[in-house]
């Protein structure tokens, strides 16, 4: 064999070794750049029509054109919107192509039910994208003109008003309870599956109060009256609505909605996912959703959001034992 005929089956070889090294780096070498090359679920854990079903969908549309594949909206609802997000839980390993929205019941679950899930490890936190603004409505013809009147009437009829809430478990529902305690008095209080089925129930006079979010439609709609907002300062939409601080209740509310994937998703598709979603919160059709149901943008890292998720964990924590809370 001559000089230039080993030199070249040296090369051949090394090359052959090259790739094997790259196969055997197996599927995740690439993954970033492969993924995804299916359709993806994003699973909303309520039902369809309520505030979150347009908002989300939006998203879900400019993600489909970041991501090059349909990013299809499923309506898992259940247990005041726990019970879709909680099925990710359950999921040994993601891979990217299931993923929830997360909001502040699923994080205070494990603390107010016996669950077999911890949403603290048993998710993928993908970031932060919206953050929800609490109002207290009543229908336009009901009776009370301005928070303090009523109030004034819950205090003279304790548990008569009715009060609705989507979950038993919300944070809205939790700070409404201790707002009414706290005033010496209390409401009846009633839990929907969806803002859509609350509304009804608010607009048709057989529910007298609403506190969560999504009120835009029906407030701007003139089918139902804003009397305060759970935030620190003023609704820029609605400047004549006062805070409930302003009232002299020291109550304000903060609710980032993100989105998780199932735990030991990998780290490059946790980043596509992140920034795919992250461009699409850009989308001017998406804006124009959260404007219309006043939600706010809030876009947070997927650490960020993680680091969240573990801070309101033990607030909530701290929160429920002030108030004596014991899990049965």
């Amino acid at each position: 064999m001559n000089l230039n005929s080993h030199r070249l089956r040296r090369r051949q070889w090394l090359a052959g070794l090259s790739a094997l090294g790259l196969a055997a780096l197996g599927p995740r070498a690439g993954a970033a750049e492969r993924f995804p090359t299916k359709p993806i679920q994003l699973v909303l854990p309520f039902p369809p029509g309520g505030s979150f079903d347009p908002v989300f969908r939006a998203l879900a549309e400019a993600a489909s054109r970041e991501l090059g594949q349909p990013v299809v909206l499923m309506h898992q609802p259940g247990a005041g919107g726990v019970a879709g997000t909680a099925n990710l839980a359950r999921i040994a390993e993601g891979d990217g192509y299931t993923i929830a929205v997360m909001h502040n019941s699923v994080i205070r679950a494990p603390l107010v039910q016996r669950v077999s899930w911890d949403p603290l490890k048993d998710f993928t936190y993908l970031g932060g994208f919206l953050g929800l603004v609490t109002g207290v409505c009543v229908a336009r013809d009901a009776p009370w003109k301005t928070f303090n009147d009523l109030m004034a009437d819950a205090k003279a009829r304790p548990g008569a008003i009715s009060w609705g809430n989507v979950g038993a478990i919300s944070i809205n529902r939790i700070t409404a309870e201790r707002l009414a305690r706290g005033a010496g008095t209390s409401f009846n209080m009633v839990s929907f599956k969806g803002g859509a089925e609350a509304f009804q129930a608010l607009i048709g006079r057989h529910l007298d109060v609403y506190g969560d979010p999504g009120f835009g439609p029906q407030v701007q709609g003139g089918r139902a009256r804003l009397l305060a907002v759970f935030l620190d300062q003023r609704h820029k939409n609605y400047p004549d609505v006062p805070t409930l601080k302003e009232l002299g209740y020291p109550v304000s509310i903060d609710s980032p909605v993100g989105l998780v994937a199932p735990k030991r998703l990998p780290p490059e598709v946790q980043q596509r996912l992140h920034e795919a979603f992250r461009k699409a919160a850009s989308d001017p059709a998406y804006l124009k959703q959260l404007e219309v149901f006043d939600m706010l943008p809030q876009l947070s890292s997927p650490q960020e959001y993680a680091d969240y998720a573990r801070a309101q964990f033990e607030r909530d924590q701290k929160m429920l034992a002030e108030i004596g809370f014991k899990l049965d």
